[in-house]
């Protein structure tokens, strides 16, 4: 029974890769056809329990489901099936758990996360994160932060931020354990960015604080930003504020939270200057045309 499996699981094979090929009245692989046939031969390997081979097929479906997005007039089509072969990929990652390979599990996850991130931001984060507990779970901290950076930096940009909030705490306790305290304070400069938007100052005082007892962070240029934000937010000094969060600590994070920094605002402030406001009445004219000069650099975001 098992060798007559294996031997219709080749069949299968020899026709995707048959769908595959090319010639003179051909131009473009069946890359449909291939993943249908890829699909059979999973099955007829799973049930002849020859599981690594069964997850290669798997794999091997989910990558033809996606391919024709090479070709730009099939990219809305793909759009609609790459839902279909994220799961067949998630189905391929349970199969190489339940066989005892949890880092390649691991690895298709994030695999599967970078196909549906450009179409899909909250399957991305999910996927992430699962991988990131993958390779926690294996102790594999290093990898599982990595992972689980790219979850955060999601949740912010989908507006997620008490997630997000979340998320960051759990990196910067990873990077303590694993001891890179220079990222446990872009961490912080995170959360605090994060806790600010959500209008909690008290959370965002509170990261800082904690953060006092990572070696070196005291005193460092990160200690010293995130102070002067927190003191120019409690003072509303809308200035302090903007000159701190258009500084290159904070204007050279990552896209996401660089986009936090430049669009926070003190509340009540309606985000504008203090100096631009107080300008005396004779040089109102060329202070604000300085002051709409500086505003307008960084209009929009970073791109």
């Amino acid at each position: 029974m098992a060798a007559q499996k294996i031997n219709e699981a080749h069949e299968h094979i020899a026709k995707a890769e048959k769908c595959l090929k090319t010639s003179m009245t051909k131009w473009k692989p069946d890359f449909d056809s291939a993943a249908s046939e890829y699909a059979k031969a999973a099955v007829c390997f799973k049930n002849a329990k020859q599981y690594e081979q069964a997850k290669d097929a798997y794999l091997k479906e989910a990558e033809y489901h996606t391919e024709n997005k090479t070709y730009p007039h099939m990219w809305g089509l793909e759009q609609k099936k790459m839902p279909e072969a994220i799961q067949y990929i998630e189905k391929a990652c349970m199969m190489y758990m339940e066989n005892g390979t949890p880092d390649t599990a691991a690895m298709a996850l994030d695999r599967a996360g970078k196909l549906i991130e450009p179409i899909n931001l909250e399957k991305a984060v999910d996927l992430y994160q699962k991988a990131a507990g993958v390779f926690e779970n294996e102790d594999r901290l290093r990898q599982a932060v990595e992972l689980l950076g790219k979850a955060s930096r999601l949740l912010v940009r989908l507006k997620r931020l008490d997630e997000a909030a979340t998320a960051l705490q759990k990196e910067k306790n990873m990077y303590k354990e694993i001891e890179n305290f220079p990222m446990c304070f872009k961490k912080t400069t995170a959360q605090v960015l994060v806790h600010l938007h959500r209008g909690d100052y008290v959370a965002a005082d509170k990261c800082v604080r904690e953060s006092y007892s990572l070696p070196g962070y005291s005193g460092s240029e990160d200690c010293v930003a995130m102070e002067t934000l927190l003191q120019g937010f409690d003072e509303q000094d809308e200035d302090q504020v903007y000159r701190v969060c258009n500084s290159p600590l904070l204007k050279y994070m990552d896209n996401d939270y660089a986009k936090l920094a430049i669009s926070l605002k003190v509340p009540g402030g309606g985000g504008k200057k203090k100096k631009a406001a107080a300008a005396p009445q004779g040089g109102s004219s060329g202070a604000h045309a300085a002051g709409g000069e500086e505003d307008d650099e960084y209009e929009g975001g970073l791109c």
